[in-house]
């Protein structure tokens, strides 16, 4: 070919560099709040009676770290870097992806000014309060339109299948994001969710799963159908299926999320849907990890020696393991036996770990000499950090395994009697502890791990030229876009129209989504009528908002499951029309602690304040912090009317009379709370604490009016 076939592009790798210094630093943060949290479970002292770096509280920091701010820059610095590559152009706004990068960062520091302290709306991997939510989507928006804008000007015709998806993940995202996050907001730190109770958890599990398929998985697949076959220098195993892979996969992963609320009150078909789907989700999850490590076959030796490379074969691996063990726990049984014990929690990090954090790490060993056109400083500190993650990986993953499936074993465990076996709830808590204690360990090693790869990367910049000259590539200029034949056929046809495979793309999500979620939406017929809820007084209102603020589900849950075990531990299953009024819903994923949908009226008032002043007097045994600044802190009583007016906006049946006196009639519950309490000690003055709200709260958990069948005969005629 001539000269004149060819043309100089200068890719922007700038942004590359940036993206990847930020997914290194706030790994490191990220994993360090982590080992913070795995100290607070092995001694509950290491809270220190902080209310900010309690775990409620620092759980949502150290989840949103890791997704957002590490992967999230991982997966953008990757993407920045092999897009312009695969297309052979520049990224389409230099302006752009500065505001990108930038607004991505700001966003994590908000996020962590703000989970830290409380300000959260308490839905898992969305915990975001609503003007950060607003900020991601419209980051986001860039983001799309310096990718689309990217592949509109590309010079490569057809797309790669690294890039088929880059684009699911981005379409599939920002749908996730957008109708999950929807919410009325109260002020500007608070609002409620549009969705209540059975709706909400249905829509935010169709988003919590579908977060860790698009942000978590997908990307990172294109990733690595891009820079494994770079790194081993030889082309992807098959290309046939990769196709079977991609469709697959983005079609079946986008039903799976009602596997997290199996034996709940979410209707039958959803639950069978999710586990059918769940269980399907195998043969397309092998056939990437397949794909992936066959591409490294016959170079064996070669992966022995090089550190990048048994980094990727051993994330490929470990996706293999997580998305053999996620079906696994879709499936009834299993799910009964695991649900709300910390096998999700090693289930969950063994992917986190395993695959996202040794695939971009190893993704950060290949770029940075590359980038800094220098050497990588160290192979042996390479080798030592993956040693030292893999080694910390599998304490962490064998001890909350072995944890798990004794808690699971220990809660539904009957005597000859037909009894509960271990009736007291911390039995089980305290049998764990050790196995915290290996946690910690295991989590410990991972963060010397990250450690290590700093001062490798940093060692490796600082040995770099001082000047970094822009790099001018020859490629070939774009004349197919000029020519109106093609003679392409199948998929390699559509590769080349990038938006008609785009819209397949959407399409291939949307069809599962509306099946799910629209139905659950839409109609109520599962909501039974054998009963009435209240709705919250204005104090319990408020002590509702407290706990959702100290993010106690991330501990207790609100749900009696439909198992023998739970209801007779707990009490009558929960039914989706005592959830009515949550907003949002608070049925949580983990019991460190029991159950507490029924345990409002158990104990008496004086046991709530004592148990949160020192939780180990009501609970021997127990590793739950005390919560002394509940009964300091003031309660805001004037922003109550603005609340229930909100409320009443999303359904809830408050008077007007209700609303403009809400202030008035929360001073007066809490006053006969304290009123009662007098007699142990209890001072008049704590009527305007936090504390009383909370009681308030938790005392009407579980309480409803039974509905005659005469009077419901009567109503319904």
């Amino acid at each position: 070919m001539s000269d004149q076939s060819f043309e100089s592009v200068v890719y922007d790798d700038k942004t590359v560099k940036k993206f990847l210094i930020a997914t290194v630093i706030w790994g490191f943060v990220g994993m360090l709040v982590g080992v913070i949290l795995a100290a607070e479970l092995a001694n509950w002292r290491v809270n220190l009676g902080l209310e900010w770096i309690t775990f409620g509280r620092l759980r949502p920091l150290h989840t949103n770290a890791i997704i957002f701010a590490f992967v999230g820059n991982g997966i953008f610095a990757g993407v920045y870097h092999s897009l312009q590559r695969l297309t052979k152009a520049r990224m389409f706004s230099d302006l752009l992806s500065s505001i990108h990068f930038w607004g991505w960062q700001l966003i994590i520091v908000g996020a962590a000014l703000t989970l830290p302290f409380g300000l959260t709306q308490s839905k898992e991997y969305a915990e975001l309060i609503w003007p950060l939510d607003v900020a991601v989507v419209l980051i986001w928006v860039v983001f799309a339109v310096n990718f689309f804008g990217t592949l509109y000007f590309r010079r490569e015709k057809h797309i790669y299948v690294a890039i088929w998806f880059y684009i699911a993940t981005i379409l599939t995202v920002a749908m996730l994001y957008i109708v999950n996050n929807l919410a009325f907001p109260v002020s500007l730190m608070e609002s409620y969710p549009v969705f209540a109770g059975v709706q909400d958890a249905l829509v935010q599990w169709w988003y919590g799963h579908n977060a860790v398929a698009f942000f978590l998985t997908t990307p990172i697949l294109g990733l690595m159908y891009y820079y494994v076959p770079k790194a081993i220098n030889r082309p992807v195993y098959s290309y046939r299926l990769s196709i079977i892979h991609f469709w697959s996969l983005i079609f079946i992963y986008i039903w799976a999320g009602p596997h997290h609320l199996l034996n709940t009150s979410l209707p039958d078909w959803a639950q069978t849907l999710g586990v059918i789907f769940s269980v399907m989700l195998w043969a397309p999850s092998w056939g990437g990890m397949i794909n992936g490590l066959l591409t490294m076959r016959g170079a064996w030796t070669k992966v022995r020696k090089d550190p990048v490379l048994r980094l990727f074969a051993t994330a490929i691996t470990f996706y293999g393991m997580s998305t053999f063990e996620g079906p696994l726990l879709s499936i009834k049984w299993f799910n009964a036996l695991g649900h709300y014990t910390d096998w999700i929690i090693g289930h969950v990090h063994g992917g986190g770990i395993g695959w996202n954090y040794m695939f971009l790490a190893a993704m950060a060993l290949y770029l940075v000499p590359r980038l800094w056109n220098t050497s990588l400083h160290s192979v042996k500190l390479a080798n030592a950090q993956f040693w030292t993650a893999t080694i910390g990986l599998l304490l962490y993953y064998v001890s909350m395994n072995t944890a798990g499936i004794t808690q699971g074993l220990m809660w539904r465990a009957f005597n000859e009697k037909g009894n509960l076996t271990y009736p007291n709830f911390v039995e089980t808590v305290d049998t764990i502890v050790p196995m915290y204690w290996v946690r910690l360990i295991g989590g410990i090693l991972v963060l010397s791990s990250m450690v290590i790869m700093m001062i490798n990367l940093y060692l490796t910049v600082k040995a770099a030229p001082k000047e970094q000259k822009e790099v001018e590539y020859k490629v070939p200029k774009a004349t197919w876009k000029k020519s109106s034949e093609n003679k392409d056929e199948g998929h390699r046809r559509l590769e080349g129209l990038t938006f008609t495979f785009s819209i397949l793309a959407l399409l291939s999500v949307l069809i599962g989504s509306l099946v799910e979620i629209l139905p659950a939406v839409l109609s109520t017929s599962y909501i039974h009528k054998d009963y009435t809820v209240d709705p919250y007084t204005p104090l319990e209102l408020a002590g509702r908002d407290i706990y959702v603020r100290e993010g106690c589900y991330t501990c207790h849950s609100q749900m009696i499951r439909q198992l023998p075990q739970d209801v007779v531990r707990y009490g009558k299953v929960s039914e989706a029309s005592e959830y009515i009024y949550d907003r949002p819903f608070q049925w949580g994923s983990k019991r460190t602690g029991p159950d507490l949908h029924r345990v409002g009226g158990k104990y008496p008032d004086y046991w709530h304040y004592r148990h949160m002043l020192d939780p180990r007097e009501t609970s021997p045994g127990s590793i739950m912090p005390p919560y002394g600044w509940l009964f300091k802190k003031k309660l805001d009583t004037a922003i109550l009317p603005q609340k229930l007016k909100v409320m009443k906006a999303l359904g809830a049946p408050y008077s007007e009379d209700e609303i403009k006196f809400a202030s008035q009639n929360a001073q007066e519950q809490a006053e006969k709370i304290v009123a009662g309490l007098e007699s142990a000690g209890v001072k008049k003055s704590m009527a305007n604490k936090q504390i009383i709200a909370l009681i308030a709260y938790l005392q009407r958990l579980g309480k409803r009016n039974e509905v005659a069948h005469d009077e419901k005969n009567v109503s319904e005629h």
